[in-house]
């Protein structure tokens, strides 16, 4: 997570939600693109630093059913 400049791994609520967002009616004048769910980690380089931490990208952990895997759970 050190490589992605929100310095976290997505939730699986986070990508959920941009595949309930493509499946909707809000996104049905979309055609063919790509929504990167990744926290920006292709756009960032090594010789720029490591970004600090901040609460300005908070987790989206909004599904009502939405429990992290053991193993994902013993990174935080």
């Amino acid at each position: 997570a050190r490589e992605i400049p929100m310095n976290r791994f997505g939730t699986e609520a986070e990508v959920s939600a941009a595949i309930v967002f493509l499946l909707s009616q809000a996104a049905a004048f979309i055609t063919g693109t790509c929504i990167r769910v990744d926290g920006g980690a292709p756009n960032s380089r090594p010789i720029w630093g490591r970004i600090e931490r901040t609460d300005a990208s908070k987790p989206f952990n909004g599904f009502h059913r939405s429990n992290a895997p053991a193993i994902l759970a013993a990174i935080d």
